[in-house]
């Protein structure tokens, strides 16, 4: 079998594409292999199902192919452009290349499961190319893949914010929690990412009319989009960022008595807001030290460990012990506690509709521990837009099978 007849097996050409040549070049560890097509050849127009077309010019391009063994292997052709009578003049599709691109399909589906795993640049080194190039096969593959997506089923969503930059750099994140994926993303933290957010439901066969359970966390402005876009859904405040809440007002008393007993509470800032199962015996051993001193600190903390039980508890039981709660709260003449209880009472709604919904953006915070490991892995993303395509890779549970597509 000649060399040529051998790479048009592997290449898998139709008629009336041939190799028509080889070249390779040890110095420079490449195989050049040169496509064509019998003078006369028809070929049919993209647009539908014409008839063959004969061609009204051709340009000739390259595309990078699968490494020969160890060496690059790029693809030469005259691509030819066919005049339809329906259609006017079309350039023909061509099995191993989308348009536009400088990669074949192959090499492509390479790099798409390369980046699944490892950062942009890295894989950009191991293959040779500028990182910008291999950043345009995955922005076109994952637009490509949520294209198809259908969010017609989608019914109760979660929203967080995940950091890109340090500073006030975010982007808002809505996932399904039935579903257990990441659907949207988008730049800001303010009301308006909830009309986006719908925007794109409605762009995928969704409405915002099937949302029925949002949770979130109290911010004012995530309320603000979710009452005016989510008119139907009853909004869960996330108890984990309620008791993060919490455990916040925790911390002010203790750094405002840290002034007072400094040598009491040094480095003991970690120990205030996990569960006391939670701490080592060395820890606990501290922790119980400072439990029996007569500091603020401890009887904000007590309020916290008071104000778990209010999860434990069963509707509505529940309902009844955090109104004691927080009025013994208001009483506790210690500011960020009274404060957090004012926070409570002003969200009470959202607080006790746990207890109804059972959910919370535990799953989020898993979907954000993989993006922020992700991100460590690339040492950041030089544009937003950059991030929230590899959001939508890492915790998007997009199908990108497309890239095996001819």
């Amino acid at each position: 079998m000649r060399d040529l007849d051998l790479f048009e097996q592997a290449l898998g050409l139709d008629e009336p594409w041939r190799v028509a040549a080889s070249e390779f070049d040890p110095e420079r560890r490449r195989l050049d292999l040169r496509l064509d097509f019998e003078r006369g050849a028809r070929f049919r127009c993209p647009e539908g199902d014409c008839a063959e077309c004969e061609v009204h010019d051709t340009s000739e391009k390259s595309w990078r192919h699968l490494d020969f063994f160890q060496h690059e292997a790029y693809l030469t052709a005259r691509v030819p452009r066919v005049r339809c009578p329906e259609h006017g003049v079309r350039q023909v599709t061509l099995s191993w290349a989308r348009p536009g691109s400088g990669f074949t399909l192959l090499f492509e589906a390479l790099l798409m499961a390369m980046v699944s795993e490892m950062p942009v640049r890295a894989v950009a080194e191991l293959v040779g190319e500028h990182d910008t190039r291999v950043w345009r096969v995955l922005h076109h593959y994952v637009d490509r893949a949520r294209a198809e997506e259908d969010f017609s089923g989608v019914e109760r969503v979660g929203i967080d914010e995940t950091s890109n930059k340090r500073g006030q750099d975010y982007v808002s994140v809505f996932a399904d929690l039935d579903a257990g994926r990441a659907i949207f993303a988008t730049e800001g933290r303010e009301a308006a990412v909830y009309k986006r957010f719908v925007s794109d439901l409605e762009a995928h066969s969704g409405s915002a009319g099937q949302i029925d359970e949002v949770c979130q966390d109290m911010s004012e402005s995530y309320l603000t989009g979710a009452l005016e876009h989510l008119p139907e859904a009853e909004i869960t405040f996330d108890r984990y960022h309620v008791k993060a809440e919490l455990t916040k007002a925790v911390d002010e008393v203790r750094r405002s008595e840290r002034k007072e007993h400094g040598a009491l509470l040094a480095r003991s800032r970690y120990l205030w807001p996990r569960n006391p199962n939670n701490l080592t015996d060395k820890q606990r051993v501290r922790l119980d030290d400072l439990l029996r001193q007569p500091l603020r600190t401890t009887r904000a903390y007590n309020w916290m460990l008071k104000f778990d039980h209010f999860y434990e508890l069963d509707h509505p039981a529940a309902e009844d012990y955090l109104r004691r709660w927080c009025r013994g709260a208001v009483r506790s003449r210690l500011e960020p506690i009274i404060g957090f209880a004012h926070m409570i009472a002003d969200h009470w709604l959202g607080v006790v509709r746990w207890h109804h919904s059972r959910v919370s953006n535990g799953l989020l915070e898993g979907l954000n521990s993989l993006i922020q490991a992700a991100k460590r892995r690339a040492r950041g993303y030089r544009s937003t837009r950059n991030y929230i395509a590899m959001i939508y890779l890492t915790v998007g549970k997009l199908d990108l099978s497309v890239t095996h597509a001819k």
